[in-house]
């Protein structure tokens, strides 16, 4: 059977990237996700591709994940009448979005992408015998080709032209009161150049590199192309079936906040996406949610793809094994070496097989943390390599780990003549004051630098793909800071004392003064997940963000650091918390290990805190024996501990050795481990309980 290419097996990843971490965690689930309201709103949507006859048989000549069998479509629409639910129109839809009629209990509403021959041949004939109404989105450029050009899907496959539509088909299925054509772009469906390495991302989605001119499109090529593309598939659509459209399925589901501008500049306000989920009232027709039906879904397997929860309401996934990655240590001048250095990482994350990489997106090679320069292009600041949007990509298609952005929050030192240099943390500490010992932050309470430090983080979202954020250990404040201008004109606004003094000498105010700091830091990185999200236009990031031991182990050091747990917990995905005894000078590191993990339990927040473990103890740059960073994971889990992962991974040193902790780190020995009997599972863990006895 010939091999899909590998620019279509890359394609075929990036349509499950907002589906992959989602099914994963729904096989995880201990709970089936609540009914749908019977509100006359919500729907669901299918997405389906290919129906051909002799499914598996078909694959020898034109492999197709996507494809489905005439026979397994028929029996999906029965199960669906038979099962009391009630296929709609697009118009429907929208009509009760508009105030309209009510749509009917468990509406749902089947899509069929790509404008293949077999929905006239095969899907067509169905929606009659049914009488279920269905969309049809089409590439435009290919239903235009001459009958004897071949389609050609990558770069090196193309298929014979009969494979879609033609327009006389279109015309016909037009006709009908059950069919509506939508635009899928007129030639978007295919990857561009998307960084100086060579690798592609959807067109629709990505900013093309330009290697002539080694730059990438401006933001207003970026929306000239997509106008004209997307004009065009309106232009042919209204030319050959008399309607013009006004919804648009995006290819590979691959959108952003410009991408979604230009449609809805169109008139093409209605969009379809591949995140999955109910479409409840709050679900506008922008961001339409659809699950994805492939060749191995049954009618068995229908119900639990049409109750597929949204990703923000999936319980975090029951292990996460992470490895924080430094770029510093892939970056190279010589590309062929920072090329070997890549291909070390990634075969090292493939052989290890984690659940997630924190993989470093700024620049600090002498570890001072004051960051100067970033790994991607960006408005404020030098870049150093743009090196994280082609590493990202590589670890999640090629070691298929989720990808977490790991980013300062406040240590951004911006360049000479920036209008918001100098704009920093202010303490009132004296000379020679032990104070957090922190690099030069700057202040979160000018709103000159939160909209710099937004800036940031929306280059990042349109320069490069990744699943989440972890927001760096920076955020921090200590008891004597911050007495910036910003920030005492911000505890005015609090009700408190332009004066920290005076703050701090009224015990109630100086509660409520580390209790508001705190406070404000988390809603900074929630309005910074909110700009992310808003230019990504995805419901799918993740947020972890780091937290000292010291407020864990004494919540009293609150106000040393404007960090506690439990309100971490409240509002972060996962508290990557610090568990480094060596950094915290702990006398004996696994009594302190286990104590720490113990407050945690007490705290309630063993389900969602990870602990990062040290791979290197920074007092004297020594590399941890990975033997004893084994022992500390079994001691964590003896603990009751569920997460857990290490930094620094050097994967140039091979250290920590992976043949060592392969057990305890990888996914798959997690899912042996689940899979043993009760007896057998209590039998292990006594035996790594016994191992750390001191």
């Amino acid at each position: 059977m010939p091999r899909l290419p590998r620019f279509l097996s890359v394609l075929l990843l990036w349509t499950s990237v907002v589906l992959g971490a989602q099914a994963a965690s729904l096989a995880a689930l201990d709970t089936t996700p609540p009914p749908d309201p019977d509100d006359g709103l919500t729907f669901r949507v299918l997405c389906l591709h290919d129906v051909r006859d002799g499914l598996r048989a078909s694959f020898r000549d034109h492999p197709d994940a996507y494809a489905i069998d005439t026979r397994a479509l028929v029996d999906m629409f029965e199960w669906l009448r038979t099962h009391d639910y009630h296929p709609v129109s697009l118009a429907q839809v929208e009509a009760a979005r508009s105030g309209g009629p009510r749509l009917p209990p468990r509406a749902i509403l089947l899509t069929f992408d790509d404008g293949l021959a077999s929905h006239y041949t095969k899907v067509f004939p169905l929606l009659q015998r049914f009488q279920y109404p269905a969309v049809f989105a089409l590439v435009t450029s290919w239903v235009e080709l001459p009958p004897a050009q071949a389609v050609k899907l990558g770069p090196k496959l193309t298929v014979p032209r009969d494979t879609f539509l033609n327009w006389d088909q279109v015309r016909e299925m037009s006709q009908s009161p059950l069919v509506e054509f939508i635009s899928h772009s007129h030639d978007l469906h295919h990857g561009i150049l998307a960084n100086p390495q060579g690798n592609e991302r959807p067109a629709a989605a990505t900013r093309l590199y330009l290697p002539k001119e080694n730059r990438y499109e401006t933001d207003d090529e970026f929306r000239a192309r997509l106008r004209g593309d997307l004009a065009e598939s309106i232009r042919l659509i209204t030319q050959h079936t008399g309607k013009t459209p006004h919804a648009i399925a995006w290819p590979y589901g691959a959108q952003n906040r410009d991408s979604d501008a230009v449609a809805e500049s169109l008139g093409l306000t209605t969009m379809l996406t591949l995140r999955t989920g109910p479409n409840t009232p709050d679900v506008p027709l922008s961001q339409v949610r659809r699950s994805l039906v492939d060749y191995q879904t049954s009618v068995g397997k229908l119900a639990a793809l049409i109750n597929q929860p949204t990703w923000k309401n999936e319980k975090p996934a029951p292990v996460q094994r992470i490895v924080q990655v430094d770029l510093d240590y892939v970056y190279d001048p010589d590309p062929e070496q920072q090329e070997r250095n890549l291909s070390r990482l990634i075969d090292r994350i493939k052989d290890l097989q984690p659940s997630a990489v924190y993989l470093q997106a700024f620049a600090d090679p002498d570890g001072s943390g004051n960051i100067t320069s970033l790994y991607f292009p960006n408005r404020h600041m030098p870049m150093r390599a743009d090196l994280f949007n082609r590493v990202s990509w590589q670890l999640r298609t090629r070691a298929n780990v989720s990808v977490y952005a790991w980013m300062p929050v406040l240590t951004f030192t911006l360049p000479q003549g920036h209008p918001m240099q100098g704009r920093v943390v202010q303490s009132t500490r004296s000379a020679g004051e032990r104070g957090l010992g922190s690099p030069t932050r700057l202040s979160p309470f000018d709103p000159g630098v939160r909209q710099v430090v937004d800036d940031i983080y929306e280059d990042l979202a349109k320069s490069s793909w990744f699943e989440g954020l972890l927001f760096h250990d920076d955020a921090v404040l200590d008891d004597t800071e911050d007495v910036s201008p910003a920030a005492l004109a911000t505890y005015a606004s609090w009700g408190l004392p332009a004066d920290v003094a005076a703050i701090k000498a009224d015990p109630a105010a100086h509660d409520r003064w580390v209790r508001g700091k705190t406070r404000f830091l988390i809603d900074f990185t929630q309005e910074i997940t909110r700009t992310v999200e808003a230019y990504q236009r995805g419901e799918v990031m993740r947020r972890a963000r780091n937290l000292y031991a010291r407020p864990v182990m004494d919540p009293a050091a609150e106000k040393d650091f404007s960090q506690n747990l439990p309100d971490f917990l409240a509002n972060y995905d996962y508290v990557a918390l610090m568990a480094m005894p060596r950094m915290e000078d702990a006398a004996h590191p696994q009594r302190w290990l286990r104590a720490l993990a113990d407050r945690v339990k007490a705290m309630g927040g063993l389900g969602r805190t990870i602990f990062e473990l040290q791979s290197v103890d920074w007092r004297n740059g020594q590399p941890v024996d990975s033997h004893e960073l084994l022992a500390e994971m079994n001691l964590l889990r003896s603990a009751g501990a569920v997460h857990y992962g290490y930094y620094p991974d050097d994967f140039v040193a091979d250290h920590p050795n992976i043949e060592v902790l392969r057990e305890a780190m990888s996914l798959m020995s997690t899912l042996q481990v689940r899979r043993m009997t009760p007896e057998q599972q209590e039998s292990r863990e006594r035996v790594l309980q016994a191992q750390q006895q001191p």
